[in-house]
């Protein structure tokens, strides 16, 4: 528990030559799984980044922090009690980027897992048991729908090539809704958007970003979060 205090590994070897997000130059953020943990009690006040970027999430609030799961690594968003994580940085994707993120919604429509508090209409959103929702530059609602079955207990990757969105769960893109959108996405908080509103309903893992995107990339996240 000290360790998870500390905001250190309890280990910070990995097999030789097996990837890891930080071998990736694109890498903007990566809240990774059981690292960089800062507890208030059994709470978590602060999910480091575990890029070089510093964009750490912090939560100086008490009643809005996350509750922790040590054993799993899992972190306890409740909408009702605005459980949420926020960074003084900015995340700015203004091209292609990847987004992957092991989570697992309680409701339907479990809400915001990335989004600006500063700025509106800048998120992702589970809208439903089938649809995650992205807003960027003040853009109405673009959906994302899975082709069959509904969101549980999954890793997610969305991705951006030339403007276009895809929806990844559990290894599968989702080729029925592929819209596209441009403009810059802005990201400073998780579980949470502007302002303070629409707050995430589940449990979250691990969130990695990006700033580029491709198919060897994709299928990287997807075999690292699998295994959470």
């Amino acid at each position: 528990m000290l360790a998870l205090k500390q905001g250190l590994s309890l280990s910070t070897l990995r097999p030789m030559g097996k990837w890891s997000p930080d071998d990736e130059t694109s890498l903007v953020a990566w809240y990774q799984n059981k690292v960089g943990i800062t507890l208030n009690g059994s709470d978590v006040s602060a999910w480091a980044d575990s890029s070089s970027n510093s964009y750490n999430m912090v939560q100086a609030t008490a009643t809005e922090q996350p509750a922790y799961n040590a054993s799993t690594g899992a972190l306890t968003f409740v909408s009702a009690d605005d459980n949420n994580l926020q960074t003084t940085g900015q995340i700015s994707l203004s091209g292609n980027f990847t987004i992957g993120i092991k989570l697992n919604p309680s409701t339907a429509a479990a809400g915001t897992f990335l989004a600006d508090n500063t700025t509106t209409k800048e998120l992702f959103k589970i809208a439903s048991a089938t649809r995650v929702v992205v807003k960027i530059d003040l853009s109405g609602a673009t959906n994302l729908d899975l082709d069959s079955g509904t969101f549980g207990d999954d890793y997610l990757v969305i991705t951006r090539v030339s403007n276009v969105l895809t929806l990844h769960k559990n290894g599968v893109a989702q080729t029925g809704t592929t819209p596209t959108l441009s403009g810059t996405s802005d990201i400073d908080a998780i579980g949470i958007r502007h302002s303070d509103t629409n707050g995430f309903e589940g449990t979250i893992k691990e969130i990695q970003i990006y700033s580029s995107s491709s198919a060897d990339l994709t299928a990287n996240i997807n075999d690292r979060l699998s295994t959470l």
